[in-house]
């Protein structure tokens, strides 16, 4: 009855939402369950039910958030119109206002140093540029050789990483930039068409 009760005021999503932000301002190593527990208002004891421990309750942070991210790749890219480059500046669109709407969950997916921490995020940064690598190639046509295949989608997603990255520091919100950003992502579109585009 107790568990029970606990569980259902005490949901998975508070608690995954109350130490992102802890990791996020504080880094991981600060914070232990007991501290979550406190932020939460409740015993750290009570986090249990949900999370064995503190490394799997961060992993289940990292697999929610990548999974969001992956949600908004595949939606826009199925639902933006125009076909080609217009959808894949969509998508590059999207991939910014993501970051900068949802700066805690980029910090965790892209941006901590902490070397343990890395290990958790490596394979689901992997599966999001495997699938932002299939909507480049798919979108732009690309010609071999088959290392442009291959460098092509990573030197866009590292362009569209810095810009959120520069950005993300100052807090500002996505309609701030977007302007900034459209003409970002149109410019670097700009140099690279020529060469890879089918004609």
């Amino acid at each position: 009855m107790a568990r029970r009760a606990v569980e259902q005021e005490l949901t998975r999503e508070r608690i995954l939402e109350v130490a992102r932000h802890l990791f996020v301002t504080k880094g991981y190593r600060a914070i232990s369950m007991r501290s979550i527990g406190q932020q939460l208002g409740y015993s750290h004891g009570s986090l249990y039910y949900h999370f064995k421990e503190k490394a799997e309750l961060f992993y289940a942070l990292v697999v929610e958030d990548f999974n969001a991210l992956i949600r908004v790749m595949e939606r826009v890219y199925t639902h933006a119109p125009g076909e080609g480059i217009a959808k894949l500046e969509h998508v590059m669109l999207e991939l910014i206002r993501f970051g900068l709407e949802k700066p805690h969950h980029y910090e965790i997916m892209f941006l901590m140093r902490e070397e343990e921490m890395l290990a958790y995020c490596r394979t689901e940064q992997a599966r999001s540029l495997e699938l932002f690598s299939v909507i480049v190639r798919q979108s732009m046509g690309l010609k071999h050789p088959e290392t442009l295949k291959l460098t092509l989608p990573l030197t866009l997603f590292l362009s569209v990483h810095g810009f959120i990255s520069y950005y993300i520091q100052d807090r500002v919100s996505f309609d701030e930039v977007k302007p900034a950003a459209l003409s970002h992502i149109q410019s670097l579109l700009k140099i690279i068409e020529p060469p890879v585009i089918q004609q």
